[in-house]
């Protein structure tokens, strides 16, 4: 039953990566039949952006009051009725509304999926299920970029229902997360029942429920939560980790190697198509690695391996571009960019990007997820518009000098890693959250 929830959850996270891939094998294809100009097709796919954050802000709340279940069940309609919108645009304004109401929903998808995982999931599997949240968007994302080059952009748009709709029917076959019912005053047989349903008719749940009562009995003498409460003594920790890890994961440059890898291998005389299919089928097979490494070698070793890396990734990119404008070595340069692309993709597939996804749904306590979770994924959102916007003019200023900002900012987050990070394998959330306290 664990293995089921979270296939169904991870629906949502391959809707996740279909809505962000979609727009870049589409551009062409909808600018041509709708007419656009650049700058409305940039509208198109930056819009994504901004609903995604006001969901992330509204996402924490949502699970909070509905459950889980109920959050992804809105997140599911709310992205059905935006891919719909997107297949029978015939203006510019449904186009946007379309994209806007993706964004929404994977603003709420990107922070329930990995906590009810993590809720769910026995301590020694967590680490594993918890990754196959970002195995899912990958999948999603470069499953749209292989469609797209055979169907057009209407028919793509509406294929995007699919896992919308498996989403939306498998949540009636899996139980709720136990935590979430113990927390909001369920009935104990609810929660007992939900429980028992996903550690099995004759497992000895006595200890995880005895240990989960006690928790909640302890939180429940705490008062409301406020956003201010977050940084209270008992919370902050949890809060300066799982943003900094956010922050961290966006501003190494991801989405700006993701959005333009087509633009590097270009500039840097190496063939963009052949660059992309290792791209994509590098990102596939290093996350399945990473997610049936994290729970054998632990977080913290991964995301320190993780950020060393994106180091040398970033460092032989930036090099391919120093010795292009400097004509050295002219030979060497596309052999160094598409190694660069290739070692910080594959090293960002194995630790940063499921890593801090799982941290957050490990450190935060019942009481504040809600709203520790929203301000989390909003900062990761934020950081994903600030590194897409701001690329292009970066590499207007230095080519080199773009990716040797973003290596220092790795070097950063492997001391950041290293001082803040605690290790969480196998432990249960209740002592996690204890000794972030003690």
């Amino acid at each position: 039953m664990v293995y089921l929830s979270t296939a169904v959850a991870v629906c949502g996270s391959y809707a996740f990566g279909t809505c962000v891939g979609y727009s870049s094998p589409t551009q062409f294809s909808i600018m041509d039949e709708l007419n656009l100009s650049y700058s409305q097709y940039s509208v198109f796919g930056s819009i994504l952006t901004i609903g995604a954050m006001l969901g992330a802000i509204t996402a924490g709340r949502i699970a909070d009051l509905l459950g889980r279940k109920g959050a992804m069940r809105l997140s599911s309609v709310i992205c059905s009725a935006g891919w719909l919108a997107i297949y029978l645009a015939k203006e510019p304004m449904v186009l946007y509304l379309g994209r806007f109401l993706s964004g929404y929903s994977i603003g709420i998808i990107s922070y329930v999926v990995p906590m009810f995982v993590g809720e769910i999931s026995p301590n020694k599997l967590r680490g594993a299920l918890s990754s196959t949240n970002q195995l899912s968007i990958v999948i999603g994302l470069s499953a749209v970029y292989v469609i797209g080059a055979f169907v057009g952009w209407r028919i793509l748009a509406l294929l995007g229902v699919v896992p919308c709709g498996l989403l939306f029917l498998g949540l009636f076959f899996i139980p709720e997360s136990p935590r979430w019912l113990a927390m909001n005053g369920e009935e104990e047989e609810e929660f007992e029942a939900a429980l028992r349903k996903l550690r099995g008719k004759h497992a000895d749940i006595s200890y995880e429920r005895s240990t989960i009562q006690e928790y909640l009995t302890i939180l429940q003498t705490l008062p409301k939560v406020t956003f201010l409460n977050l940084f209270d003594r008992s919370n902050y920790r949890a809060v300066i980790i799982s943003v900094g890890l956010m922050a961290f994961q966006q501003f190494v440059g991801i989405n700006g190697i993701v959005f333009y890898s087509t633009e590097i291998f270009k500039s840097a005389g190496f063939n963009p198509r052949l660059g992309t299919i290792l791209f994509g089928v590098l990102q596939v097979g290093v996350t399945a690695g990473g997610a049936l490494l994290i729970d054998r070698t632990g977080r913290r070793p991964l995301l320190m391996m993780s950020a060393s890396g994106l180091l040398l990734g970033n460092l032989l990119i930036a090099f391919s571009f120093f010795f292009k404008a400097h004509s050295v070595a002219p030979t060497l340069v596309p052999n160094l960019a598409i190694l660069g692309v290739l070692v910080y993709i594959a090293f960002f597939s194995i630790g940063m990007g499921a890593g801090p996804w799982l941290i957050m749904s490990e450190v935060f306590p019942l009481h504040v997820k809600g709203l520790g979770g929203g301000l989390v994924t909003l900062m990761n959102w934020f950081g994903s518009w600030v590194i897409s916007y701001t690329f292009n003019f970066l590499m207007l200023w230095s080519s080199h000098g773009t990716f040797f900002l973003y290596a220092f900012v790795c070097l950063l987050a492997a001391i950041f890693i290293y001082q803040m990070v605690p290790e969480t394998k196998g432990r249960r959330l209740e002592e996690i959250h204890a000794s972030l306290n003690s």
